[in-house]
């Protein structure tokens, strides 16, 4: 198996973990794992573009580099953006203002809205490798 192919595959099972979450109730779970779909799906793009570091977990930064090789990748960055919101607050209890835990803070909306930013760019980048 192709390397980027691991990355693919754990993309989309990291959506399916935040479709379970939001199911169960857990939303910072699912907009954590929303988050993650995006970055792996297109890490798994530069790697098959012949990338062999790639060291952020920034999807803004992720998507720039991808449009750099394919310009359509652009049109996710408001995805990316949003997403990228997701990354530290939804699991430190020190990463949200106030006193709400990331447990508490989290709404089914939120959850849903990641999960679809997710998707886009999971299917851009199947659709890129024509998958």
């Amino acid at each position: 198996m192709r390397f980027f192919r691991k990355w693919l595959i754990q993309a989309e099972a990291d959506l399916k973990a935040g479709r379970d979450s939001l199911e169960a109730g857990n939303y910072n779970w699912s907009c954590f794992q929303a988050q993650q779909s995006a970055e792996k799906a297109l890490k798994a793009f530069l790697y098959f573009k012949g990338y062999t570091s790639i060291m952020t977990h920034s999807i803004k930064e992720l998507l720039r580099e991808c449009g750099k090789i394919e310009e359509e990748f652009g049109a996710l960055r408001n995805e990316a953006r949003f997403l990228d919101m997701f990354y530290i607050p939804t699991r430190y209890p020190d990463g949200l203002a106030g006193e709400l835990a990331p447990a508490e803070f989290y709404e089914k909306e939120d959850a849903a809205k990641c999960l679809n930013s997710a998707e886009l760019i999971l299917k851009k980048v199947k659709k890129s490798l024509k998958i």
